[in-house]
């Protein structure tokens, strides 16, 4: 279980890094680093998305525990396929290049967070650089929700966390890259990067669906209940 979440939530942060490029790009390269000395420069971007990753593993120990209140329910397998029709659903309204409007809770949620990181940037500090990345891990995205779907269907709170602390971990070396030399990357490039958050989407959501089938395929779709039996979930430790 926890190879599966270390490996999942590292291919999940990688080609959301793609994601991350297109969407977070702006706030990457507007990051107040330019005029720091070379070695401050890169400490500080390091600070930043070590922040970020420290959410997420925050985020995994909160959805690892649900998840694994859903499992000890005996719905981890039902709840799996929801996930995964939900996440299909998504990708199939980013292919159609439908967006709906935001929930009003989330827009003053998100004005919520932005506070907190006009609050850190004005701190001009390595302590302000990870709050900022801290409360960055906070936004609504939908990568950190493909990422949390993905956690919380582990049914474990050490699973989730490893899951999404190695989303973080995946999303790392893109984002330090652009952080201190996006200037190089265009914006085209990254508009091309993020139509593969679709695809990304997509194949989430029908590892999700084929997981929750209970089909006895290792690693894709193990069989947690055996057929015909009416026992327990078995519990991964």
């Amino acid at each position: 279980m926890i190879t599966e979440a270390l490996l999942g939530g590292l291919l999940v942060g990688f080609l959301g890094s793609f994601h991350c490029v297109g969407m977070c790009g702006p706030l990457a390269l507007s990051l107040p680093v330019s005029q720091l000395p070379k070695w401050q420069r890169a400490g500080s971007v390091f600070l930043y998305n070590t922040g970020r990753i420290f959410t997420y593993a925050m985020l995994g120990l909160i959805i690892g525990f649900a998840g694994q209140n859903i499992k000890l329910a005996g719905f981890q397998n039902t709840f799996s396929i929801i996930s995964g029709i939900i996440l299909v659903l998504i990708a199939l309204q980013l292919f159609l290049q439908k967006s709906g409007q935001t929930p009003v809770f989330l827009r003053k949620f998100q004005g919520r967070v932005m506070g907190l990181m006009n609050y850190a940037l004005q701190k001009k500090s390595l302590s302000g650089f990870l709050l900022l990345g801290m409360a960055n891990g906070l936004l609504p995205c939908g990568m950190v929700y493909l990422a949390i779907a993905g956690a919380v269907n582990t049914g474990n709170v050490v699973a989730g966390i490893a899951f999404m602390t190695m989303f973080g971990l995946g999303t790392f070396p893109a984002m330090m890259v652009l952080s201190l030399a996006g200037y190089r990357v265009s914006l085209s490039v990254r508009n091309r990067i993020k139509t593969l958050v679709p695809y990304v989407v997509s194949v989430m959501g029908i590892l999700l669906i084929l997981r929750g089938m209970n089909l006895g395929i290792p690693y894709i779709s193990p069989q947690l209940i055996p057929a015909g039996s009416s026992a327990e979930p078995v519990l991964c430790h």
